[in-house]
């Protein structure tokens, strides 16, 4: 599996991994700033951006390919890293943290959850239905989907509502996405539970949540905060799903606190 991929910078590594749909210029301002401390690598997803997609990757169970895809970055950045995983992008993070933990020294979860859909115990996420009724979709008009899913991302005020025209002008920057890559995420996001291996975890993690986020409910950030050993939790109460691109001032206060702790 061969993955695009930009380094930013000198010194300490943040490694920045973007979520379903996007590519790694939705990182732009946030890895601008790092850049100017920090060597910051931000990549692009298989079949997302510039990244192909390999259709060997179609055989692979979800939770297989979540690993593979966190195994195939970890060796891409240096080890002892800092990585920040938005959306699916934590639950790579998440992955590589538990396989590599070499690889990984810091952990940030920006609206990341253990497991996106709700079971019979595990309510605090979104119907099952819902991620069907995108897969279904994708075939159809992947962009039209793509647009309605990120309209869940981002709420009413005006910060959230200019970040969302932001995302969207800019969603085909680093080229359109596979439709198998997109199909392959949402495999990923519908059937992977990464709740039982969060005790695992034994490193820095600061849970990063926004407070109005309509995907990812705060008792899915406090379950992981509560179940990672050293792991905190911390809202941006006026944020929905992306807060590091409609607060990025807030979320890079608390990414320079937790860094340098």
């Amino acid at each position: 599996m061969d993955l695009y991929y930009e380094a930013h910078g000198q010194g300490r590594e943040i490694v920045l991994v973007h979520g379903w749909g996007l590519h790694g210029g939705v990182w732009r301002g946030l890895r601008d700033q790092l850049a100017t401390r920090w060597r910051t690598v931000v990549l692009d997803l298989p079949g997302h951006g510039h990244s192909r997609w390999d259709a060997s990757l179609d055989r692979l169970s979800p939770q297989t390919l979540l690993d593979t895809m966190a195994e195939t970055i970890a060796r891409l950045t240096s080890d002892r890293a800092i990585w920040i995983g938005w959306s699916l992008g934590g639950m790579l993070a998440l992955s590589a943290a538990l396989r590599f933990p070499h690889a990984v020294e810091r952990l940030v979860l920006i609206n990341t959850t253990p497991k996106f859909v709700q079971g019979p115990d595990w309510t605090c996420a979104v119907a099952p239905e819902m991620l069907d009724q995108f897969a279904a979709e994708l075939a159809d008009d992947y962009e039209a989907t793509l647009n309605r899913f990120l309209g869940l991302q981002f709420g009413p005020s005006a910060a959230e509502r200019a970040a969302l025209r932001r995302v969207r002008a800019d969603l085909f920057s680093n080229g359109a996405p596979d439709p198998a890559g997109l199909r392959a995420g949402l495999q990923i996001l519908r059937h992977v539970d990464l709740r039982p291996l969060l005790p695992r975890l034994r490193l820095p993690t600061l849970v990063l949540h926004g407070g109005r986020d309509r995907l990812v409910p705060r008792p899915a950030a406090e379950y992981m905060a509560s179940h990672v050993p050293q792991a905190h939790l911390e809202t941006i109460a006026a944020a929905g799903h992306a807060p590091f691109l409609s607060h990025p001032e807030a979320v890079m206060r608390q990414l320079e606190t937790f860094i340098y702790a």
